[in-house]
């Protein structure tokens, strides 16, 4: 007889049975209102691995009566869809097969398009479930026709009482009465990163570890060393590095170091070392202009050394953009300027800009203050502005001495 993972044998055949996603199964969950509302339509499953999506599936399907089939699409085809298609109709009829699409980004666009006819025609409901963001990873024709439902890491008290249930299992298997505190089971879902199944997974290979009594020290080598959802290419990568980005933007440095930490833990050393260069001319930029040379200096060390010590020049460059003055005049600036190139403007530059073979061009180091007016933007564009001084002390400097200048020539 083949092994059977604790995970699927103790799967919740019924939304009280879940924990976690209370916004969409506990009482007032929209899933479970749609449900006793008659109401279900196409819909999509987004978010991390062992969140639920596939146990809401089953009870789905389970509570319409519909017969449902179950795709992976990073091994199936358009011809797996088809055949389901094909065999289902005969049996159930019109509307009576709910396909449960699993990792639904791995099919490409025209193998997505291809779905839409059975969804159309009603010979199959389709949940299609994702790790990644929905409105990248999946056709907007699909999206269209389906909702979206958001599935949330699940906090570890929350996984408690599947925990216990997980371990009321084994022992009645096996014959035994091992025991574990609530607070052992909700200390192993918080560091399985809000994963159930990876959670129970881990559960079970301690069980057959430990003594009567479980303790922490029976779990230690079997968590992750890392846990969370997280990939190099995948849409986790992006949220943690907005996540980064925008803490240091808020001027928060717990929230920044944080993300940091996430993110090098995961192993991505060059994608914080881009981003705190990035974020250093972005978001402080003419407001403390040596803070893109101090990030620098930091990231090419982290470089030199590599993990696990990079991390100590990297968190010096994150503490210091998140509580250095913030500007993004630069930034804004050359984003209106790009507008008009763009938009085809400035074409003719002026003439004595050329080259020194046009006359006309005055030379400012000639000049009291090394200064002299002249015209430098094209004739289309005259008086245009793009840069704004910031409120910062640095650019208020500068903007004194901009205007000083001018007002003595």
């Amino acid at each position: 007889m083949s092994y059977r993972p604790l995970a699927d044998r103790i799967r919740p055949e019924s939304f009280d049975e879940m924990v976690g996603q209370e916004h969409l199964v506990g009482p007032r969950g929209i899933l479970r209102r749609m449900l006793e509302g008659g109401r279900v339509g196409n819909m999509i499953f987004a978010g991390p691995p062992g969140t639920g999506k596939t146990t809401a599936a089953g009870i789905i399907a389970k509570a319409t009566e519909l017969h449902l089939c179950r795709l992976n699409a990073t091994t199936a085809s358009l011809a797996d869809v088809k055949a389901v298609v094909t065999e289902t109709s005969n049996m159930f009829g019109a509307g009576g097969v709910l396909l449960y699409l699993d990792e639904i980004q791995y099919f490409n666009k025209k193998q997505q398009q291809s779905l839409l006819e059975y969804m159309e025609d009603g010979r199959i409901t389709l949940i299609a479930s994702t790790t990644e963001n929905p409105t990248i990873a999946i056709y907007p024709a699909i999206l269209s026709r389906s909702s979206v439902f958001e599935f949330r890491p699940v906090e570890g008290e929350a996984c408690v009482p599947l925990l216990r249930r997980a371990l009321r299992t084994l022992n009645e298997e096996n014959g035994t009465s091992k025991t574990a505190d609530d607070a052992l089971l909700a200390m192993i879902a918080t560091r399985a990163g809000g994963d159930v199944r990876g959670s129970v997974g881990i559960l079970e290979n301690a069980y057959y570890l430990a003594d009567d009594v479980m303790k922490e020290s029976d779990f230690t080598e079997l968590f992750p060393a890392y846990a969370g959802a997280f990939s190099a290419t995948g849409d986790g990568h992006y949220d943690l590095m907005s996540c980064l980005q925008k803490s240091i933007r808020g001027s928060d440095p717990d929230a920044a170091i944080f993300y940091l930490a996430k993110i090098l833990a995961a192993g991505d050393l060059l994608a914080a070392i881009r981003r705190l260069q990035v974020i250093a001319s972005e978001d402080v930029g003419a407001a403390y202009p040596m803070a893109a040379a101090i990030v620098r200096a930091c990231t090419e060390s982290a470089r030199e050394l590599g993990l696990p010590e990079a991390a100590i020049p990297l968190a010096n460059a994150t503490i210091l953009l998140a509580t250095a003055p913030k500007s993004n005049s630069a930034y804004a600036a050359y984003h209106a300027a790009m507008e008009d190139v763009e938009a085809g403007r400035g074409q003719i530059v002026p003439p004595h800009l050329h080259g020194p073979s046009f006359r006309g061009y005055l030379y400012p180091h000639d000049y009291p203050n090394h200064y002299v007016e002249q015209t430098y933007l094209p004739e289309d564009l005259v008086g245009r502005r793009y840069y704004t001084f910031g409120e910062n002390k640095t650019e208020q400097a500068a903007r004194a001495y901009y205007e000083l200048i001018r007002k003595r020539n």
